[in-house]
This record gives C-alpha cells, structure tokens and sequence, in this order.
C-alpha cells in the first residue's frame, strides 16, 4: 500500500506488568474501512484508544496523514468518535448535539446551521433537529452520534462498538446505514466490534484481534475462507473440527474413525502416525454424496433442528460430531434422529489447523 492515510507502527502498550497490545502493525489506506475484531480483553479498545489518543503507547508510533501524532492530544487529531454509549447532551436538542463540535471551534453560526442540516439528511432524520435525545429511539440516538462526530468533517472515523447495545433488527439496519455514509463521505474507518458478522458484513478489512496481538489481517473473504491460525478459525464463523490420525503423510492420507480421505498435500510437515485436526465449515458438506464432492464419511444422525427454510442437522461421526445445513424441501421429509447417513466434502475445502 502507497503512502498509508494511518500507519500504527509497532504499537505495544502495558498496564503495570500486563502487555494488552504487543507489538501491534496496520496500514489503512485513505476512504478504507478496517474493524478490529475479537473477543473481550483481546486489545481492540485499547488500540483504538490509542490511535483517538485517550492512551498513549508504551512503545510505537502512530501516523495520520503522513504526520507523527503519538504525543498529539485527541482534539488535535482531527478524529470523529462514536461510542457504545451515546453520550449524547440530554439538555440539548438533536441539532444542538451535532452543531456542539462546531460551536466549539468557533465556526460562524449560519455556516454550522447549514451543517446541521446537511448531516440530518445524511443520517435521514431531518425533521428531527428540535427533538431532544430522550424523544429518540436508541438507533436514532446513535445516529446522532454519529452525525455528531461527522460535522466537522474529521478525516479519520472511529467507531467503538457503536450497535452493541441495540437490538438485533435495528443493528442491522444501522450498520448498513453506517456503510452507506462511510462510501459517500470516503472517510477512512476504524470500527471495533465482538461481533463477526458485523466484521464480514460492513469491512473492507478486518484484523482478527487475540492477547494483544493481530492473529491475521485480511479481506472478510480471505478471513472466512483461509483463516491463518486455529484461533481465528474458531473465532470467525461455525467451524466443525475433527480429529484423525495420519496414515500415509506421502500421499496425504488420514484415517478418521476407521475411513481414510485424502488430504491434497496440505499436512505441512506432519509424519505418518501423527494426529491432526483439520476444519470444515457448515456449507462446505453435503447430506449424502455430492457431485464434485471427492471425500466422504459415514455416520449417525444425531440431532435435526427445523428452522424454516434451513433445517441444521449434527451427524455423529465416531467421537467426532459435525453441524451442516440443508434446505427444506416439502417434498423430502428431514433424516430421523438415529438414522445411519454419509456426509460428502470436497477435501479442497479442509483446513488443517496448527
């Protein structure tokens, strides 16, 4: 990437003794949209916190725009926040709350009305300006928010699980919102999220954060479908791991629960006799056999889940258990509980853990 718009370079940061971010790297180009996935306590915040400036690192530096802001203060940065809370002013009116960062900075009065407005639209609210936030839903606030922290044109977005305390309807709705004006304002975006839907659906980028450290940065396809490290595997989507031995590392063969399947050269070292465990995703395995499907494994239908147009089964494989998904069909009544099955996969869809 030519001349990064933020460059996070490495970033490590301790509380006391204990390392949250160890030795953290990102370039983001100008207008892309990047979010900082993991779990709780993985280091997300905190390096979001450090490119606002409310941390500063215990080593590292960060660049905006080319220059040095590691010892800047977060006003001058030149950065829009929005927070899990929406720490909106309860005695001010919507459009008091998004003109306030433009009063602040001193900007003529006639000239922030109309900014106001332009950003009511934007977040399509615009009859809402003398509304008051406890006269607004929590989605609306939030939007609020977010409006507020684009009045002043900032060159950098962060968003710090803004959806987390909406309902599942409305953060949907929300989230395409934020992605819709994040394109036309062309503001480059950090959006930090637990949610790994939120993650695959609204980024351009994502890094898989775990213990302070980015596991694996990439495209949400790149992500999903060729997960570097067995954490993200797990993290990131329904992940059926299973366990076999290895019995012949020259042509890739493993054995699991007495059957072999070849494996394509992707045992990576791994000698005859070794066990291994390797990943199938839910829609990569077909009920029965499959055309184009080269491996294939039997088993014992263990649960079957009706849910509508899905219906999620679980086959018992040896000590192994497996998740897959099929269409309903009112032609074809769901397999029995009980029922003897094979399951088919392509093995060019197998992910060897490490």
């Amino acid at each position: 990437m030519a001349d990064p718009f933020l460059s996070i370079q490495n970033v490590k940061k301790s509380f006391g003794n204990v390392a949250v971010v160890k030795d953290f790297n990102l370039d983001v180009g100008a207008g892309e949209f990047v979010s900082f996935l993991g779990p709780s306590g993985c280091g997300k915040t905190t390096m979001l916190r450090i490119v606002a400036g409310f941390e500063e690192p215990s080593a590292g530096k960060v660049m905006i725009g080319g220059k040095d802001v590691t010892g800047l203060k977060p006003n001058q940065r030149n950065i829009g926040m929005v927070f899990q809370a929406y720490a909106l002013f309860p005695n001010l009116t919507v459009a008091q709350n998004i003109g306030f960062g433009l009063k602040v900075a001193g900007m003529p009065k006639a000239e922030a009305q109309a900014r106001v407005a332009e950003m009511l639209n934007i977040i399509k609210l615009p009859d809402f300006g003398d509304r008051y936030p406890y006269q607004l839903s929590g989605g609306q606030q939030q939007r609020i928010a977010l409006a507020r922290a684009l009045a002043p044109k900032p060159k950098l977005l962060l968003l710090d699980e803004p959806l987390s305390a909406l309902d599942a309807k409305v953060r949907i709705s929300l989230r395409e919102e934020i992605r819709s004006i994040q394109k036309k304002l062309g503001i480059t975006t950090i959006f930090v999220t637990h949610d790994q839907e939120e993650a695959l659906s609204m980024s351009d980028r994502i890094v898989v954060m775990n213990e302070g450290r980015a596991d694996q940065t990439g495209t949400p396809f790149e992500i999903y479908n060729r997960p570097s490290t067995k954490f993200v595997a797990n993290f990131v989507g329904t992940l059926n791991v299973l366990e076999g031995t290895i019995s012949d590392a020259a042509s890739g063969t493993v054995k699991i629960n007495a059957e072999e399947i070849g494996l394509k050269g992707k045992l990576n070292g791994s000698k005859s006799g070794d066990t291994l465990s390797f990943a199938l995703r839910p829609e990569a395995i077909a009920l029965g056999r499959k055309a184009g499907n080269d491996s294939s494994l039997t088993g014992q239908i263990a649960d079957v889940h009706f849910l509508g147009s899905v219906i999620r089964v679980r086959v018992g494989i040896g000590p192994n258990m497996v998740s897959l998904d099929t269409f309903n069909s009112p032609n074809s009544p769901p397999p029995a509980v009980g029922e003897k099955t094979e399951i088919s996969f392509s093995s060019g869809d197998v992910l060897v853990l490490h």
